[in-house]
């Protein structure tokens, strides 16, 4: 009985540090920015040829700098919208090569993923990304270690609305307002925020440009939402950062 209940104890912690965002136990993850006022968007499965250049166009317009996790493999497909999302100020990170549950990954196939895809990036922009994101939120007990050995800090999030789904933008308008209520507390225009320990930080929100399973994936619900959410969060005095810009001094 009790080597039962020890397994099923460390069977639950594996699963809580592998997929619970705010877990440290695989390693160090950001999940929030160090300043209410700043709001880090970001956006997993890219380039999308559908959707990305849009994208890029409507950040453009309100200013807002943003951080893209591109899957390796379409960043080979698509050298040139990485490129162009780089030049325009944007960050690039790592969202491994074939976006696999890594939950399932042993230490190799974890290390291929990670590197294959700082490969593709560095080949396009001639730099080594400094940022990664788990496919998924998913994660390893080696992940951590093999990402800090290839210069990686992970990236999680602090609010995900689901916009993968297929879903009219209405809802997922509704989904995002949990970022104008947040930014309103911490800048002193409404309660405290009722998440404890997390007064005075600013959100990192995850989003979708991309669909991992092929290109030109229909993300236009996420492009109508952010529409919409983008005026009035520059209204209320949010800052569009990147990951690295929010996560400094």
């Amino acid at each position: 009985m009790a080597g039962a209940a020890i397994a099923a104890g460390a069977a639950g912690i594996t699963l809580y540090g592998g997929v619970y965002p705010r877990s440290q136990i695989f390693g160090h993850t950001t999940c929030w920015t160090l300043a209410g006022r700043k709001l880090a968007i970001t956006f997993d499965d890219g380039p999308n040829p559908a959707i990305t250049p849009k994208l890029l166009e409507l950040l453009e317009r309100y200013k807002a700098k943003a951080t893209f996790f591109p899957v390796g493999k379409f960043v080979r497909a698509c050298p040139e919208l990485v490129k162009e999302t780089a030049a325009r100020g944007h960050l690039i990170g790592n969202h491994t090569e074939t976006h696999p549950y890594l939950t399932f990954c042993g230490p190799d196939e974890t290390r291929e993923e990670l590197r294959l895809c700082n490969e593709a990036i560095a080949e396009v922009l001639l730099e080594r990304p400094q940022w990664f994101r788990p496919p998924f939120g998913f994660r390893n007990p080696w992940l951590g270690e093999i990402a800090q050995q290839q210069g990686l800090r992970t990236a999680m999030w602090s609010l995900i609305p689901g916009d993968w789904r297929v879903k009219p933008a209405e809802w997922l308008i509704g989904r995002m307002k949990p970022i104008a209520a947040h930014a309103q507390a911490n800048l002193g225009q409404g309660k405290s925020n009722a998440e404890a320990g997390n007064a005075g930080k600013g959100d990192v929100l995850c989003l979708h440009d991309g669909n991992f399973r092929e290109l030109n994936g229909d993300r236009t619900h996420t492009l109508k939402a952010l529409e919409y959410w983008l005026p009035r969060w520059r209204d209320l005095g949010l800052e569009f950062v990147t990951m690295s810009q929010g996560t400094s001094g």
